[in-house]
């Protein structure tokens, strides 16, 4: 008579804490770690950097440095008037203070913000709506594209790289960082 044959046992995977996980490495590449100080403790620690669309299209010569700056202009302004972050409740309340009133660097961002997207052509334009999610929530410009679409018709990749382009090379113009040229 025969015994039972018992299943192998398996020791779950255990993941590597010290690498970006699976799920994070599926949104994007990261740079070689480097190892530096932690400036608090002191102590050695690694960081990887991960790699934004500008700075690639920049590295394959796709855009231009006034275009890249351009996008990290917009990008910061959009940061600074808290378009990206989320809200959250004060833990100590002030009697008699609003707390939801906005700071005049956030009213004037939003100002710029909302001047740089009519100079797009307003948020329900192709290269509006590319600057609020890819640049200033930092989209890619593959979800941005799956998401978007226009005529019943969604963006295919290569399409959305070019609005992006022409976002970028429009928002460098109305930041001023290439001259405007008069037509012929």
């Amino acid at each position: 008579m025969a015994g039972k044959c018992k299943g192998k046992r398996t020791t779950p995977n255990v993941e590597d804490l010290s690498k970006p996980s699976k799920w994070r490495l599926q949104h994007g590449g990261f740079s070689e770690p480097t190892r530096e100080a932690d400036p608090e403790t002191g102590s050695p620690v690694q960081h990887r950097r991960a790699v934004d669309t500008l700075g690639m299209m920049l590295t394959n010569g796709t855009i231009t440095p006034q275009m890249r700056e351009a996008g990290e202009i917009f990008r910061g302004m959009f940061r600074a008037a808290c378009f990206d972050s989320m809200s959250t409740s004060q833990i100590l309340r002030i009697h008699d203070s609003c707390v939801d009133t906005l700071s005049t660097m956030q009213v004037d961002a939003r100002r710029r913000i909302a001047a740089a997207v009519d100079a797009l052509g307003g948020h329900d334009s192709p290269c509006g709506s590319c600057a609020w999610l890819v640049i200033g929530l930092e989209f890619s410009v593959r979800e941005w594209a799956m998401r978007q679409g226009w005529a019943g018709r969604t963006v295919h990749g290569p399409v959305g790289q070019g609005i992006l382009v022409g976002t970028l090379g429009t928002l460098a113009m109305h930041f001023g960082l290439t001259p405007r040229t008069k037509a012929a």
